[in-house]
């Protein structure tokens, strides 16, 4: 009960923001913000960016949960009605984040008129070092915490996030099979698609692109716009961001040993190649 019941607070909270931080009539010209994100590929830095609107016109951070398509602790999924029930209460400028698929019925929510959504990627190579990590150290209620912490060493843990498991009734797809749910919100001219490494080799530019897709949605936006990135730029936290931290792309490559690079060119070379990150399974 003690989760439902802090849920709900926080919903109270945002509620009474949106009443004391800003007229009603200020946010008819506002879309809703969303970062969406397949875990472990820089939601933190997107949602801090995203966060940054506060500097730029009267949005406001809801500090709601994450939107996601299965329950942490158990992970079984979440139902269609309670999803969209959760997308649909964003109102103008009311800034939200989440991990979810490209279904029909959530695509048609995120990309509805006064919805501004982004969807950021990383080298799924990067995605299962940091996953690993995270199972076994960063979330106490993740579903698969007890069985990574039985495993003897990193690098079975490693093992298991390139290759998924059947656990009970727990069943953890291998990262192919994870990641292709998402591959719908490519090619959605409603959905700014940006990758996690170009926010450390070209920031600035990534950051123009999120002002104007903003905009595109419907932020009506005039003042200057290298002021504004500015400011978006600003409340980037990496000290925050545990994928942000390192300030590299790349690290699988100190993670993965000879097994690894095998079982992954097996269960998603073709992936990188889809995504972008390789041309052929020759790395």
């Amino acid at each position: 009960m003690k989760k439902p019941i802090k849920d709900t607070a926080r919903i109270v909270r945002w509620r009474l923001r949106r009443m004391t931080d800003r007229q009603a009539d200020l946010r008819v010209d506002l879309p809703a913000l969303f970062a969406n994100s397949f875990p472990k590929s820089g939601t933190h830095l997107l949602t801090q960016v995203l966060a940054g609107f506060t500097r730029l016109g009267p949005f406001i951070d809801t500090r709601l949960p994450a939107i996601t398509m299965f329950k942490g602790r158990t992970g079984a999924a979440f139902s269609m009605k309670t999803l969209l029930r959760q997308i649909n209460r964003l109102g103008p400028g009311d800034i939200g984040y989440g991990h979810l698929h490209a279904d029909p019925l959530i695509v048609e929510a995120l990309c509805r008129p006064g919805m501004a959504a982004y969807f950021i990627l990383r080298d799924p190579r990067d995605v299962v070092v940091s996953h690993a990590y995270y199972v076994t150290g960063g979330n106490a209620k993740h579903s698969l915490r007890g069985y990574y912490n039985q495993l003897e060493s990193y690098e079975e843990r490693l093992k298991i996030s390139i290759t998924g498991l059947q656990l009970g009734e727990i069943y953890f797809p291998d990262v192919t099979d994870r990641f292709e749910p998402y591959l719908g919100w490519f090619n959605r001219p409603e959905i700014l698609t940006l990758h996690f490494e170009d926010f450390l080799t070209r920031r600035e530019e990534s950051l123009h692109r999120v002002l104007d897709h903003a905009i595109a949605r419907g932020f009506a936006y005039h003042g200057d716009r290298d002021e504004a990135v500015e400011k978006l730029a600003a409340v980037i936290d990496p000290n925050s961001s545990p994928t942000f931290r390192s300030g590299k792309a790349g690290g699988w490559q100190d993670k993965f040993t000879q097994e690894h690079i095998d079982l992954f060119k097996k269960i998603a070379g073709d992936l990188l190649i889809r995504l972008g990150y390789e041309q052929d399974l020759d790395w």
